[in-house]
């Protein structure tokens, strides 16, 4: 730790305060309060000397049109990754919508678990949905089926919505085969398996305290107002009909089971290789949802009476909703590319470093101060681990459950304290219709029980093994 990083990690808590001020006081667009905060950052690491790599083993100085370039890099592959999946799943939960679909599937769940356990009945779909499949595509996903829930059973909105998203978090930080886990895994070298087996271990306590506990709460602090729906069974045209509960669940579904198929493979390598690559290419996100939106065009469009120019103009609909959403997450993608490239996020894991820590609670620091700092959970958990691999060398009386564990903390980490330079704020904000304060109060304070409570369960069974 020097006077260099010291410096950096001001900058950033200085660019995340003028974020937060220029949303919540003076109003500005959330995408040019994010370019705007890079370019704080960008300036101020310039200002310092500041020199980031161009090529293997050349150095240039990290001007202002470098931070230009930083910001539209970030956009650019933080929208690469994501846009088709928010795209293809928004026109998935708009046909469930629209067919009345979520009604069916609510009145069913409904009946099945009963208002007083619908909380759980959430959760177990998020986990279910959460498992294979991104968050942003498990929100889009289940959002019909959650403003329907909540319609039907007259349940307050936030109580069903925290135990969503507090699954649907949990999956998507420690359970592989998630990005984050999986690249952890391979750092640290250990098992699969084992992450599989203790973030399930350790998640799905973590996620029902962040979850259904904190709703009991959140729901007397903060009043939210579900987005309204249409009941569409008492709307029926002539020669339309609403589609069947099974034929809507295995719609919902079917995306995940692709992705299950994918998971498998990778887990149970198929003898053959070019069976192994059609599981992979049909389990890839974005593949799975094109096959899932072409079979829901039928099973929720034109199989329930719907003209084909109307499920055509559904979809349209349901891209040009999201428009402004899908900036401002590419929009915190650049803001996370700039404080990655200004040298943030190093400076933060040499700070970690020199606390000399346990190696989990230091993998769980480092990964939530980088979690704060830059707004993504997949740079967190990544970076955490590549600096915990000297660490790891260090006590090599450590076994592989040990190694998972701390796999699952510093997933925890990743999920810690989400705020405006998150793009999982964003969705969650414009996709529950709440506003910045309500999002603050409800989703910030969810990821940072889950980070919390994550961490601790994690260290209780590290100490006990």
């Amino acid at each position: 730790m020097n006077p260099s990083d010291t410096q950096l990690i001001l900058l950033a808590l200085a660019a995340v305060g003028v974020l937060v001020g220029l949303i919540t006081r003076a109003k500005v667009n959330a995408f040019i309060a994010l370019l705007l905060a890079s370019l704080l950052v960008g300036a101020g690491a310039s200002m310092s000397g500041h020199q980031i790599a161009e090529a293997p083993g050349k150095w240039v100085a990290y001007t202002l049109p470098g931070v230009v370039k930083s910001f539209g890099d970030g956009l650019g592959a933080t929208l690469g990754g994501i846009a088709a999946v928010v795209g293809l799943g928004t026109m998935l939960g708009r046909l469930l919508a629209e067919s009345g679909g979520a009604e069916v599937l609510a009145r069913q769940f409904a009946c099945f678990f009963g208002p007083k356990y619908i909380q759980w009945c959430i959760m177990a779909l998020a986990l279910a949905v959460g498992l294979t499949t991104w968050f942003a595509v498990g929100l889009v996903l289940l959002l019909p089926i959650l403003l329907t829930l909540t319609h039907e059973t007259k349940q307050p909105f936030l109580r069903l919505t925290l135990p969503l998203l507090a699954c649907l978090s949990v999956m998507h930080g420690v359970m592989p085969p998630h990005p984050g886990p999986v690249v952890a895994a391979g750092a640290l070298k250990t098992s699969l398996g084992l992450v599989l087996f203790w973030g399930m271990i350790i998640g799905l306590p973590t996620a029902a305290i962040a979850g259904p506990v904190w709703a009991k709460f959140a729901v007397t602090w903060v009043e939210a107002t579900p987005p309204a729906i249409p009941n569409r069974s008492l709307t029926l045209a002539a020669g339309r009909r609403l589609p069947g509960f099974r034929l809507t669940l295995f719609s919902i579904l079917l995306p995940v089971l692709l992705m299950l198929i994918a998971t498998a493979a990778e887990l149970f390598p198929p003898p053959q290789p070019a069976i192994r690559s059609a599981f992979n290419f049909i389990g890839n996100p974005t593949i799975a949802l094109t096959i899932a939106v072409l079979f829901a065009s039928w099973s929720l469009g034109t199989g329930c009476g719907f003209r084909r120019a109307e499920v055509l103009k559904f979809t349209e609909q349901s891209i040009a909703a999201v428009g402004m959403t899908v900036l401002v997450i590419g929009g915190g993608g650049g803001f996370a590319r700039v404080l990655r490239d200004s040298g943030v996020a190093d400076a933060i894991g040499r700070l970690g470093q020199s606390a000399h820590l346990s190696p989990l609670l230091y993998g769980w620091l480092v990964s939530a101060f980088i979690r704060v700092a830059t707004g993504s959970a997949t740079v967190a958990i990544t970076t955490a681990s590549s600096l915990l691999i000297p660490v790891i060398a260090l006590h090599p009386e450590m076994d592989e459950n040990h190694k998972a564990l701390i796999i699952v903390a510093i997933g925890c980490g990743s999920l810690f304290l989400s705020h405006l330079n998150d793009s999982g704020f964003w969705m969650v904000k414009d996709s529950l219709g709440l506003s910045v304060g309500q999002t603050l109060r409800t989703w910030t304070v969810c990821e940072t029980i889950v980070g919390i409570a994550g961490m601790l369960f994690s260290w209780a069974a590290y100490s006990v093994l």
